[in-house]
């Protein structure tokens, strides 16, 4: 990543730095990046601020004809350098376009 890429995600909050990295590399249909961290305020670790537990579902052609594991470890190696920074814990949603449109109907 080049040096001003790298500025301009240290101004950005953990969700959007998690919204960028996950449209950049996945184009997805569809992308929700939630901040549950109030809910875990307490427990293992919880920061003051929060930015620490996220919930993510995130529909993307990219997910084809992988596991519901690798799909996950796809997305933990895009996010590692905030999963080593302040987050704490990911739950994952991944689904192809096709199983969105079946969980529809």
């Amino acid at each position: 990543m080049e040096n001003q890429q790298r500025e301009k995600m240290v101004v950005l909050s953990y969700a959007e730095r998690i919204e960028v990295k996950l449209t950049e590399a996945l184009s997805p249909l569809r992308l929700l990046v939630r901040d549950d961290s109030d809910q875990h305020r307490g427990h293992g670790g919880y920061r003051e601020g929060g930015e620490t537990h996220f919930h993510v579902e995130i529909v993307s052609q990219a997910f084809e004809g992988l596991s519901r594991v690798a799909r996950q470890r796809k997305v933990y190696e895009l996010l590692e350098s905030e999963l080593s920074e302040r987050v704490h814990a990911l739950e994952l949603v991944t689904k192809t376009p096709a199983e969105a449109a079946a969980a529809k109907a």
